[in-house]
């Protein structure tokens, strides 16, 4: 069985990925923004999961999160879930974070949130506040970016399995009541992935229902990846090796 770490863990998709690993006997360390959000989370703690607490907009928060997971030891696999809509918070939500977490938190399996709507969003990063002091950049930007982020830790580090996941449009907080696609199938895949028991699942891909699936051609641009990766080093202080910018 697996240590995972499932971020945004408090609803929707996270809730659902969360629970289904609980299910399966695997050791999960749920996130939540405050404990106030950690309500929903409690019959998970109950049956074993560890709480860490956070808020991903903010990078010295996103470090006290790597902190206390590490109190449990080293996670095999890590699902960047949490995310957001809109705002300010939105890049350094969607982006920042998952790529602070996965630089400060080594483990063999990582699991990124995509969606279909990557597909209009833009790639140069010429521009965009990392900080999060302006909105520069739309929903599909972001998740845009944070699928190139997962398919260069694919490419750069050869010992991880660095997939992105399209849950679809489906019944969440973010996606709305009237969402058409199915939400256990939204979660599915994302815990198939970090389970990694599966030999499919070996791999560095774009799935939708655990099925591969090709992105839009800016996520395999090594060029539009390096950059990225370039942005995020100087904003961060850190590269995606672990040494110090």
């Amino acid at each position: 069985m697996a240590r995972i770490l499932v971020t945004g863990s408090a609803g929707g998709l996270g809730l659902g990925a969360a629970r289904r690993l609980t299910a399966e006997g695997h050791e999960v360390i749920v996130h939540a923004r405050t404990v106030d959000r950690a309500r929903d989370l409690r019959s998970l703690i109950e049956r074993g999961a560890q709480l860490v607490t956070g808020d991903l907009s903010d990078m010295n928060e996103t470090r006290g999160i790597v902190e206390q997971v590490s109190t449990f030891g080293k996670p095999d696999a890590v699902i960047h879930n949490a995310g957001v809509i809109s705002g300010r918070e939105l890049v350094p939500v969607n982006v920042v974070a998952p790529y602070l977490l996965t630089v400060l938190l080594p483990a063999a399996r990582l699991v990124y949130l995509s969606s279909s709507m990557h597909r209009g969003g833009r790639s140069d990063v010429t521009g965009v506040d990392w900080s999060g002091t302006h909105a520069t950049a739309s929903y599909s930007d972001s998740k845009l970016l944070v699928t190139m982020l997962a398919a260069a830790v694919g490419r750069v580090r050869r010992d991880v399995y660095s997939n992105a996941v399209d849950p679809g449009w489906v019944p969440t907080r973010m996606g709305g009541p009237g969402a058409p696609d199915d939400l256990e199938l939204g979660h599915r895949t994302q815990a198939w992935l970090a389970a990694g028991e599966d030999p499919a699942t070996h791999t560095s891909a774009y799935w939708h229902h655990q099925r591969q699936q090709r992105p839009d051609p800016a996520v395999t641009d090594p060029a539009r990846q390096d950059a990225l990766l370039e942005a995020l080093t100087a904003h961060t202080g850190v590269r995606l090796d672990g040494t110090t910018a």
